[in-house]
Formats: C-alpha cells, structure tokens, sequence
C-alpha cells in the first residue's frame, strides 16, 4: 500500500467476483492502493467505477484525474461462470455428424458423476444428468465424415446442412454452433457448414452467430472440443457486452486504450479475442499469478496459494515457480478442452449456507451461498438462513459497524437470533458453542482440502510457504493450516484484493493450441516427417497469435514466441507439457532434447521409476504462446520500525475462542508499521478484510507490508 499522494496511477486491474468488485491501482512508481464495492452482476460497468472510485480515495484522486492517465486495464471476474451455472446464456442451436445429435445427453457417462461427493456418486438415484446446454430438438445430425487421418471417408450432405439451418433460424435461436468430427484433423466440412450457413443466414436477414470448432479449438476429443464451443457461445461470448459496457464507461473518462481481460492459462488477451472461454474462471487465476509474482520477488519458488471469498476456497500449487496447466479441466460439471491453470475450487466461502440436516440433524455447511449478500446479519439482504459471516460477527471477529469500512452495517443480533433459533436451540447448545463449532468445522474443512492437495500430491508442507489472501483467507488462516508445520505463512496487507493484483503482474500473452499426434520417430530414422508435422503446426499457429496480438495494434516484433508440445508415451492417456528451447526442429539433436526435456518433466510428475521409454514417445499437442511483458507494481518497502505497535492505536474487544472469552487488541491494519509484531488474541482490521491472530500466535510485519504468521 502507499500514502496518499498525487501520483498518477498507470495500471488498473479488476476483480469482480460474486460477492465484491476488487480493484488495484498502480503509480507509475510500482505504488498501489486496493478499492472495493459490492458486485453488480446486472450491469459490472456499475460495480467496476464504484469500485475504482474507491481505491481513487486513498490518493485524493477523481475519476477524470486519474482514467486518461491509465496505460492499461486488465479484468477478472465470474459472471461468465455465474452465467453457465444459473442456465442463464444464449438460445443455441447445434449441428454435428449424423449419428451424434444425443451426444450432449450422454454426457460420455462420467461427466454426470463430476461434482458429486464420494457417497453420492456411489448410488445412482442421488444424482441426475446435467441439463443440456442446447435441448435435443435443437440439435441436428448431417451425414458427411472425416476419418481420424483427415481423410474424407463420406462427402458432405449439404442439403441437410441447408435444411438445418433453416430450422434453426425458425426456431429463433441467437447461435448456431458446429462439431464435425476429427475437424480438428481437416476442417474442411466445418467451412463449408459455415460458408453454407452463412449463405442463408444473410438471405433470411437474420443476426445469427457461428461458432465453428476448428476455428476456435482444433483440438482431439471430441465431447470436450463441444462443450468448449458450446460454453463459449453460451456464457464466454455474451460478457462481450459487459465489456463494451466497461470500455464505454473509460471512454467517456477519457481512457485511451481498451480493456484486457485474464485468460485462465496466467496470462491476459484482449476482450476482442477470438476465445472468451479461457477467460471463464478469470478470478481464481489473478491470485495464482499474483502469488507467482510475490514468490519471485521475495526469492522462493515453492507456494501454496489459498483464496477466500464469499462462495468459495480456491487452492493452487506453484513448485520451482511453476503452476500446472491442464489442458482438460472440468468446469461447473462440464468436460473442457483448454489450458486452465490447475485451481482446485470448494464450494466453501464466508457466504456458505450453513443449515442442519433434517433426518440427522448434522451441520451442513454449503456449497450454495449468500455471495455479495453476506449473511442474516445484513438487514437489507433478504435472507434468513445463517451464513459463515454470521458466526464470525456473533464471536466477535468480524466488527458489524467496520464491515467494508463501514460502508455495510452489519446486525449482531438478527445473526445471533437466527443462530439460536436455526443451529443452537435443535442442537441443545449455547449459540456461542454453535457458532464456534460451525467455524471449527469449516476450518476443519479447508485444512483437509490443503492436506489433500499437498501431501496428496506427495509434498512436504515443510518445503512450501502458504499464501492466505482474498476477503475471508485472513479471518481464518490460521484455523486451515493449524499443525500443518509450512515454512511460513503470508498474509499481504492488501489480501482482499489479490487476485486483482495479480491481474496487474500479469503479461499481455495469447496461447493457441492444435492436436497434432505425431510419434516421434526412431533417430537413427528419417525425423523429416515428424518435424515437418510440428513444424507445420507452429507455423500455423504463430500466425493465429500474431492476428490475435493484432486486434490490440501490437506488432510481431514486439512479441516473445514460445514454442512448447505436449508429450506422452505411446499407449498411455496422460501427456506432460514442455518447453522447445528454439522455433523449430531441424536436426535429430532437437528431437533428442523433446525427449530428455519429456522425461525431466515425467519424472517430476510421476516419479523417475514410472519412466517407460520402451513405450516410445508421441507428441499430442503443439503449442504457441506469444508474450509481451506488461508494466507490474512493485513491492512496497517501508522503514522497519519498533517490535511493539504504538499503543495510542490500540483497542480492544470481547471474542469468544475454544469456549471461553477473551479480551482481543484491535488494530487497525494501516496503524501497524513495518516490524512490528503483535500477538494473539489480536484483530486487524482494515476496509476490506479482517486478519484473526489468535491465542498462541504471533504475526510479524515485514518492509513489504506482508504479515507472517506463526505459533509463539
């Protein structure tokens, strides 16, 4: 954070998840300061300058002062994820190959099971079939066929394609998405799907959108390739509009340049980009690159990345300074084909629902929750079931007249009544017992949700630092991580708006992936065809980069090309992702180096004894991105200052902890001063979070303005 001061920011980045609109400025001296407002789904332009205008404060700046000077703006956010959750996207139609018109009602039978718990997807009666993005009657089969070589087996029927369009524009859809098989292979009946389509589209004067998967994901497995296409024109293509909403606002502010939104493989793209898709999960992944950032700057490689906010705990590992990148994520239940930074998500947030069950009378906390509502204490949300939020509020951690810097009011007593009346009284337990155990349980939650992904995973806490960070992740860090013995764990001053940092540490990059299934051949053998096959793929690829970067006025020679693959052993289902050191193979030591960099890579990920070249080697994916490095904030560094905070600064409040109260020092967070150190109990409070320290814990101020918390 930094004072007051009249220094022109020069970077905004934007979070806008379910609950609050984060936003981040950056001076051009690296300096930055955190704002916050309530989301605003309907219309986010709203949330968006509510949100900018307050972090504008802190500088005694308008919004006219401040907007023309900005170089950039980078968005993250979940409304198109909301959008595919609520069922609340585009009216589509579909055209794929005769034979495959019930594909999306199959679902290739695991997809029903994603997202159900462990009993549940014991006994088929507790779960049901996703509801289809696009119902049967809208789906229409045409009979042509590309063979998995690329070899035309089966001419294109072309008046079935003409009579489906015509039906689906009778039918008002508002898209009309296409998936041939093996397209990704010879795209040549899409385009001429699409040449037709559009043919009759412009005879009928009708608006109807084309999504073409070989245009947007020429990728192998073809019930993912679909639900891509499909999400994309569903829920991705529609934030279009919020985004001209967004830039319209600017504009009118005197902005001079034009939104760029988080792609969920780290980087950002600009919202004119041709795949919206990879923007889908946009927020988690601001605080993965945010906490990439930190760790380089501060000098260490291996993180655990923890995010709280009010509808979920977002968890994330970085080894050797690295993230994962899966390339089949499953999303809100569905199967995905493309590159998301691996993020495991939970449906447990500081706005989860928390109810008792009716037959065993069992705490039940979540996965549905309040969001931007808060919880029963927020007189004017509406709502009447008891929320994490209100168990906080009623043991004292959260104080109900400093909530959002007092901005929301919150009401100790309708969440205390509503604690009695819902958990305590059924339960036979004083309201004080129940709140605390329904926070014990939650922490319990979390804490093996981190065991899970770490020890899971084969790694030693030991080894790793944790980052906490989001609105919540302060509140309850140190409950999720209790025994778990890290390195160290950092809790940033600015934790509330970290994912929007992130977004501003991340570079301007494009990523364009191609299935390519190429053996490697034997190096003693003619490599000519094989690298022929990759070679042709990059090119391809580098060009589909450069028209992306183009969009945005940027030049080829402004970019950084990165070519990487995607290898496997012949005969096994998972590949390894891995970077080429040069732009193209020419010799058989470059093939070579595809293999040891495979193998170093295997290795890592599964163990240098799973190795089995005896399999041989395939390439299933090529790979470009394209990097232009962006202007970052830099890290805050202030004078260390006394071990023991300024008393004059100090207050205190009754909390209730493991049964019995205690008299908690309450700081305000802009009060403490880098190291100082304050110990438990202690409250920290700031505008946009709340940091617990409780009893037996220390939590020590560094130059940077980063907590770090440990027992006594």
């Amino acid at each position: 954070m930094t004072n007051k001061n009249t220094i022109q920011p020069r970077i905004l980045a934007i979070d806008a998840g379910g609950t609050m609109t984060d936003t981040i400025l950056v001076n051009e001296e690296g300096q930055f300061v955190v704002g916050k407002a309530q989301s605003n789904p309907e219309d986010e332009s709203i949330a968006f300058i509510n949100s900018l205008r307050d972090g504008l404060n802190y500088w005694n700046l308008t919004l006219e002062d401040a907007v023309p000077a900005l170089a950039s703006s980078i968005y993250s956010g979940t409304a198109m994820l909301n959008r595919l959750l609520e069922r609340k996207g585009r009216k589509l139609g579909l055209i794929v190959t005769a034979g495959f018109e019930d594909y999306l009602r199959m679902e290739r039978g695991i997809q029903t099971y994603l997202g159900y718990s462990y009993s549940d997807r014991l006994h088929l009666v507790t779960h049901r079939h996703n509801e289809p993005l696009v119902p049967r009657e809208r789906i229409f089969g045409v009979r042509g066929r590309i063979d998995l070589f690329g070899s035309e087996q089966i001419p294109l029927y072309e008046n079935e394609v003409r009579e489906a369009v015509h039906k689906l524009i009778d039918m008002n859809v508002e898209g009309i998405c296409v998936n041939l098989l093996h397209s990704y292979v010879n795209p040549e009946h899409e385009k001429r799907v699409k040449n037709i389509a559009q043919e009759i589209i412009r005879q009928r004067g009708a608006d109807t959108l084309l999504f073409i998967s070989s245009e947007l994901y020429p990728v192998s497995q073809d019930f993912a390739r679909l639900n891509t296409v499909l999400v994309e024109a569903y829920a991705a293509d529609p934030s279009r509009d919020q985004f001209k909403r967004i830039n319209r606002k600017m504009r009118e502010l005197g902005a001079n340049h034009e939104l760029r939104v988080m792609a969920s493989h780290g980087g950002t793209i600009s919202t004119e980009a041709k795949e919206l898709a990879r923007t889908l999960v946009s927020g988690p992944i601001g605080g993965v690159v945010g906490a990439q950032y930190l760790a380089k700057e501060l000098g260490f490689e291996n993180v655990v990345c923890t995010d709280i906010g009010g509808t979920s705990f977002d968890l994330a590992l970085i080894t050797g300074g690295q993230f994962t990148i899966k390339t089949q994520p499953d999303i809100a239940r569905f199967m995905l084909k493309l590159p998301l930074i691996e993020i495991d998500s939970v449906g447990a947030g500081t706005g989860s629902f928390v109810r008792l069950t009716p037959s065993s009378k069992r705490i039940e906390i979540g996965p549905d929750s309040a969001g931007y509502r808060i919880g029963v204490s927020n007189p004017v949300s509406g709502l009447s079931t008891v929320t994490i939020n209100d168990c906080n509020v009623v043991l004292g951690y959260l104080n109900p007249d400093n909530f959002l810097g007092g901005d929301v009011k919150l009401d100790k007593e309708r969440a205390y009544n509503a604690i009695k009346e819902q958990i305590a009284d059924p339960l036979g337990l004083d309201v004080y017992e129940a709140a605390e155990g329904i926070i014990s349980l939650f922490e319990d939650h979390l804490r093996n949700e981190v065991i899970s992904r770490v020890l899971g995973k084969g790694y030693a806490p030991e080894n790793y630092r944790l980052i906490s960070y989001g609105g919540g992740g302060p509140v309850h860090v140190a409950g999720y991580t209790a025994g778990l013995n890290f390195e160290d764990i950092l809790v940033p001053s600015w934790a509330a708006g970290f994912s929007a940092y992130g977004c501003a540490c991340a570079d301007y990059e494009y990523r364009s992936d191609k299935t390519v299934q190429a053996q490697i051949a034997n190096l003693e053998d003619n490599i000519t065809p094989f690298a022929e096959t990759i070679n042709s793929a990059w090119r391809e690829l580098k060009d589909r980069v450069i028209e992306e970067f183009a969009k945005s006025g940027v030049k080829p020679d402004q970019v950084e090309f990165r070519h990487l693959l995607r290898v496997q052993y012949v005969g096994q289902l998972n590949d390894v992702e891995i970077l080429f050191p040069g732009d193209e193979i020419k010799t058989a030591g470059d093939v070579q180096i595809i293999i040891d960099r495979f193998e170093e890579a295997y290795a890592k990920m599964y163990s240098r004894s799973a190795r089995s070249p005896e399999l041989g080697y395939l390439v299933t994916t090529a790979i470009i991105t394209g990097v232009t490095e962006s202007e970052k904030p830099k890290l805050p560094t202030e004078p260390l200052g006394p071990a023991t905070p300024d008393t004059k600064y100090q207050e205190t409040r009754l909390v209730y902890y493991k049964g019995n109260w205690e008299q908690a020092n309450v700081y305000q967070m802009d009060h403490l001063r880098p190291g100082n150190t304050v110990y438990g109990f202690t409250i920290i409070e700031s505008p946009n979070t709340t940091f617990v320290v409780p009893k037996g814990y220390k939590a020590y101020l560094d130059a940077h303005r980063i907590f770090h918390l440990s027992p006594e």
